[in-house]
């Protein structure tokens, strides 16, 4: 079953009418950032084919994240560095990559709808988590999107300077090709040094 604004609706009646969805990718990659989205619609949006970005093919992914940038009242995009999701161990630089988004977008959100189960740092705007939110909110599903489109984009740019690691083909997750890679060549600066790179 795709996802609904059933959600947002329950919210839109309580008077949050700027509910921004909140979803971030990357989080299972070796290297590059870990990148979140998040995503305000309208009450009334029509943008045909949003899911789980999982779900969705990556052409198909690409036309639905341009139509939603169109269509919505605001998207901001927030990301964590390799270096600092070492620090921060990579659940708290989602946590700081989705406050980071939210920080970018031009209208503020009165109400977030964050993927997961895990508390979010921003208590200026209250919240609710929804696990596996990206499979049952359209607005965290059109975060979703956007999210992984752009790390994407990011991970086929680093692609050139790093050719032998793959990443246009596995965006940096732990694929036997990256391992295979990694065995030979050794880490870049972008992999995720507190990470297990070797297998």
């Amino acid at each position: 079953m795709p996802p609904t604004l059933d959600t947002e609706r329950q919210l839109w009646t309580q008077g949050y009418l700027a509910v921004c969805g909140l979803d971030e990718a990357g989080r299972g990659c070796l290297a590059g950032p870990v990148v979140a989205a998040a995503v305000i619609l309208p009450c009334d949006p029509f943008i045909p084919g949003i899911d789980d970005s999982k779900r969705v093919p990556p052409a198909r992914r690409n036309v639905l994240a341009a139509h939603i940038a169109k269509e919505a009242v605001a998207v901001g995009i927030g990301q964590c560095s390799p270096e600092e999701i070492d620090r921060l161990n990579i659940l708290w630089a989602s946590m700081e990559a989705m406050r980071r988004a939210v920080e970018t977008l031009p209208h503020p959100p009165d109400y977030l709808l964050v993927d997961g189960n895990h508390c979010f740092p921003e208590p200026r705007i209250p919240y609710q988590t929804l696990i596996k939110g990206d499979g049952r909110s359209l607005t965290i599903a059109a975060a979703s999107i956007i999210a992984k489109t752009t790390r994407d984009r990011l991970m086929h740019t680093l692609h050139q300077s790093f050719p032998e690691y793959g990443w246009v083909r596995n965006a940096g997750y732990p694929t036997p090709d990256h391992y295979e890679a990694l065995a030979r060549h050794g880490p870049t600066p972008h992999h995720r040094h507190s990470f297990k790179l070797y297998r």
